[in-house]
């Protein structure tokens, strides 16, 4: 009469025990793809351009085709005390031309703030054609109390979009940054002189 309660206590016992590994393995599963699941959107995104993210390129292009674009520039400020503006609104340009742009940022603070700008570009459908080569984007930037930069961004259009049906129609192109406030450490750090990719002005 007393086995059967011991023996249905431990395979309930097990029972218990199997539930807590299982669900302590998609807790640990779950935590996994949660850290997993930034740089792999950012991965994604890089290699469609979905939502407008655009291409990394080591160099420029070797063909530049008579198609002509103008790329306008908008620049935008969240929670920093900062100016931040293109020093040019447009360019127009061939694509497969490489170009150098530069964006100023300004600290109206009294304090040293650190800002990292997140960027797409519009039409999103674009991003896939739009290749940055150097860019302020890809580290944080320190501006010290008053400090005015200059940062450059250096571009070409990726003559395959003439190709591509759904932008034959398109002639214009935005390049849109945002800067947000980052803590002032951890991860590379921007200063001007330091990158060679800012000039203090």
């Amino acid at each position: 009469m007393t086995a059967a309660p011991k023996t249905a206590k431990i395979r309930q016992t097990r029972t218990n025990t199997r539930t807590a590994l299982v669900l302590a393995g998609v807790v640990l599963a779950m935590t996994g793809m949660a850290y997993a699941s930034v740089p792999l959107y950012d991965l994604f995104c890089r290699v469609t351009g979905y939502g407008g993210t655009t291409q990394r390129a080591e160099t420029g292009s070797s063909n530049v085709i008579d198609r002509d674009v103008i790329v306008r520039f908008d620049a935008n400020v969240s929670g920093l005390p900062w100016d931040f503006r293109p020093q040019n609104p447009d360019i127009l340009l061939k694509v497969g031309e490489t170009v150098i742009v530069n964006y100023i940022a300004e600290n109206r603070s009294g304090e040293s703030t650190v800002g990292s700008a997140t960027f797409n570009v519009a039409p999103a459908a674009a991003g896939a054609y739009f290749n940055k080569i150097q860019c302020f984007c890809f580290t944080r930037q320190v501006l010290q109390p008053g400090e005015k930069v200059m940062m450059p961004v250096q571009f070409f259009i990726d003559p395959a979009m003439d190709d591509d049906n759904d932008l034959r129609s398109v002639r214009t192109i935005t390049l849109s940054y945002t800067f947000y406030p980052v803590p002032e450490t951890g991860g590379p750090v921007a200063q001007s002189g330091q990158d060679g990719l800012r000039e203090k002005l």
